[in-house]
Parts: structure tokens; sequence; C-alpha cells
């Protein structure tokens, strides 16, 4: 009887096994099956979204390579503009003028060519007042310091020229100026004037020890000009000195000019012509002018520094882009291979 239990119970428990194992393969034969399906025939769906992702990155990407190389060709511009800029500025300096108020002056030089004119008189007057005339066309006072000059004419160098020097005004804070008087008898010319010249510094004259030299190179230098007769000529100077690219300084004097007509109360004038001439400084300011590079050669490198970075930032985002291009069209490729091996 044991027996025939414990054989009756195997053939169940063999039975009951049997049925298990045929169920788990009938489980993995339909789960190999939805592999194969799934494998096989993917999702139209999904693969069209991720088509179009892709493609929208790679135009990305072009576009993006593109500017880029936009940005890398103006900087090439901007860095040859740059230095053509700098090149330029440093063949054309700019003129740079500047004011300098001093307290009084260096007394100028007045070189005058009087002829056959006569010095009357020469004083010095302080605030633009000067007394009235007394005895006019007779001799006066000359108060002021003067010498006299005899040079062969520098452009001829033939005749005699004969020349006045007198010290200019010096303090401008009190507006000193210089009044001369002259006096021409009977001329046979037309017109009736006596020529004048400025120097920038008396006491350089006195100490020059060939003064005919001096004045020489003076009229070389300086500008002449004219005042006639019968009227008082009122000569106010400024100062400019011109710093030249080899370092040295020229003076230069500018001149405003009045003229007022003399009222002749005199009986017995006959044909003689009576000279006024009053020299004042303008304002106590002395222009100076020089020239200016204003091309900074720290500035230029700075510029030229930047403009290499951003070329070689894009030079760089240009090579990541294009890797990153080529990796995306090889994971591409890669997919639509195992694709078609799993539909073969």
């Amino acid at each position: 009887m044991i027996r025939q239990e414990v054989s009756t119970s195997y053939e169940e428990l063999n039975e009951d096994m049997e049925q298990v194992a045929s169920g788990l393969m009938q489980g993995s034969e339909e789960a190999d099956e939805e592999d194969g399906s799934s494998t096989i025939l993917p999702d139209s769906s999904s693969s069209s979204v991720r088509f179009s992702k892709s493609c929208l990155k790679n135009v990305f990407s072009v576009i993006l390579l593109f500017i880029y190389l936009l940005l890398m060709a103006v900087a090439v511009f901007l860095v040859y503009q740059t230095i053509t800029d700098f090149r330029e500025k440093l063949k054309h300096p700019v003129m740079s003028v500047s004011y300098k108020e001093v307290p009084f002056y260096d007394a100028p030089g007045i070189a005058l060519y009087p002829g056959k004119a006569e010095l009357l008189t020469c004083k010095h007057h302080y605030y633009d007042y000067i007394l009235p005339l007394v005895n006019p066309g007779q001799p006066g006072e000359i108060e002021c310091t003067t010498q006299r000059v005899n040079y062969p004419d520098p452009f001829t160098n033939q005749t005699k020229k004969h020349a006045v020097i007198v010290q200019g005004p010096q303090e401008v804070k009190k507006r000193e100026l210089v009044f001369m008087q002259f006096h021409l008898n009977e001329t046979d010319q037309d017109f009736s004037a006596i020529d004048y010249l400025l120097f920038s510094s008396f006491q350089e004259f006195l100490n020059s020890p060939n003064k005919s030299e001096f004045m020489k190179r003076c009229e070389s230098s300086y500008s002449s000009w004219k005042f006639s007769g019968g009227f008082r000529t009122w000569v106010k100077m400024s100062l400019v000195k011109t710093k030249e690219e080899d370092g040295r300084e020229t003076v230069e004097f500018r001149q405003e000019i009045s003229v007022v007509n003399y009222i002749e109360r005199r009986t017995e004038a006959g044909g003689d012509q009576l000279f006024f001439v009053v020299f004042e400084w303008k304002d106590p300011f002395i222009q100076e002018v020089q020239d200016i590079v204003t091309a900074n050669p720290w500035n230029m490198i700075a510029l030229l520094c930047g403009i290499f970075l951003a070329l070689f930032k894009a030079a760089d985002f240009a090579k990541l882009s294009v890797k990153w291009i080529i990796k995306i069209r090889k994971r591409h490729l890669k997919r639509r291979s195992q694709v078609l091996n799993h539909i073969s």
C-alpha cells in the first residue's frame, strides 16, 4: 500500500513539473516574439522625431559655424584696419595748441628802419594811457633803451641797412606800452612808411658779440611790417612758440593792428610827415604749438590681443563644431546600419 501511494505521488509530481516547464517555454517564446517584433518593426513616430531633432541640430551647428567664420573674417579685417590706422597716425601727427599764462614777458626787440625819418620821442606808458602830445614834430625825451646797428642786406649783400633797435614792453599785467614818434621832412616819394620787425629777446641782442650778424639772421627769420605817416598805429602783440619734430623751438609774433588818423594842428607843418606807433602785449598768454602723435602703441597692442584671442576662440569653437557634426553623423550611420542588420 505504501509503495503504491509513493508511486502515485511521484507520478503526480512529474506531471506538475512538466506543466510548469511547458508554461515557461511558452512565456519565453512569446517574449522572444515580442522582442523580435519590437526590433524588426520599430515605431515610425519615434524614429521621425529623432530624425527631425538630429536634422535641426546639424542645421544649427552649420549656421553657428558660418557665423563664427564670418566673425573671424571681421576680426582679420579689424587687425588690418588697426595696423593701417596706426601707420597713418604716425605719418600725420595732430597739432596740439595750449596756452601758458605768464606774469611778464621777456622784453622783445623792435627793429625799426626809419630811413630818412628821425626818432623824436620814445616813452613807456602803463594801463593803456598816453599823455597828450606836447610840441608834436619837435624832439623830445627818449626814455627807451635803444641801439643803432648797420649791417648788409641779407638778401642782396650789396646795400647797407640802418636799424634802430628798441627794447619792447615787459609788464603785461600793468598793460605796459611803448610809444614812439618819428618825423620825416619833405620827401620825393608818393607814399611814406617805416618798416619794422619784431624778434623774441632784446637781451639776447645785447649779449650777442656780433650784432650785425644777429640782425641779419633776424631779418631772414622774421617777417617785417609797415606803419604809415599821419596816423597813430597801435600794435598789439602775441607770442606763439612752435616745437618742431627735431626738438627745435621757433618763435613767431602775431599782431592786431588798429590805425587812428592824426589831426594836424600845426600852423607851419609844410610837407613833413609825423609817424606815431604804439607797441603793447595783447594778453598774458603764450600760445604753445606742438605736433602730437595720437597713435598709442599700447592701445593697439591691447586691441590686437583681444582680436587674436577672439580668433583663437572662434577657431577652437569651429573645430569642436566640426568634430561634433562628424560624431553625430557617424552615430546616425551606425544606428542606420544596426536597423538594416536587424531587418535583414
